[in-house]
C-alpha cells in the first residue's frame, strides 16, 4: 500500500529534529520514530497516531478516528485519522502533539531497537540448559 507523500511531507515538516526523528517504511506506509519509539506514521491517506493505552478510548471518541486494525486486530494505544481529520494545519498539529507527548513517556531505544535506559553494563547472559529427553 502507498502512503500519501504530501502528508508525509507535513509530518516530516512538523517532526523536523535532526537527532531524535526517525522514518522508517513499515506497516504499509511510513512510520516515524523518536528517539526509536514510534511516534506516528502515514498509511494511505490516513494519520496513525500511538496515544497510548490510557488515552485510546479518548481518542477513538473523537471524529474522524477508528482502532488501527492492520492485522485485523486492533492495537490498543495505537489509531487511525482520516483524512478529513487532518485536513488543516491546526488538526495535524493537535494529533501529532498527542503522540509526542505519549512517546515522550517513554525511555529511549539504540539503534537495535533495544530500551537504552536501565541497561546493566557488562551484564552476561547465561544460558538454560534444557533437560535431556530419554
Amino acid at each position: 500500500m502507498a502512503y500519501d507523500e504530501e502528508l508525509a511531507a507535513r509530518v516530516r515538516a512538523r517532526l523536523d529534529d535532526p537527532f531524535g526523528v526517525s522514518e522508517r517504511k513499515m506497516f504499509g506506509g511510513l512510520a516515524f520514530l523518536i528517539y526509536g519509539n514510534m511516534c506516528c506514521g502515514v498509511v494511505g491517506g490516513n494519520l496513525m497516531v500511538r496515544v497510548g493505552a490510557d488515552n485510546y478510548e479518548r481518542a477513538l471518541a473523537e471524529p474522524f478516528v477508528r482502532p488501527m486494525d492492520f492485522t485485523g486486530k486492533p492495537l490498543k494505544g495505537m489509531i487511525y485519522v482520516d483524512a478529513d481529520g487532518i485536513r488543516t494545519d491546526v488538526q495535524l498539529d493537535a494529533w501529532l502533539e498527542r503522540a509526542r507527548t505519549f512517546v515522550s513517556t517513554l525511555p529511549p531505544k539504540d539503534a537495535l531497537g533495544q530500551t537504552s535506559v536501565g541497561k546493566r553494563v557488562g551484564a552476561k547472559r547465561t544460558a538454560v540448559k534444557k533437560p535431556r529427553r530419554k
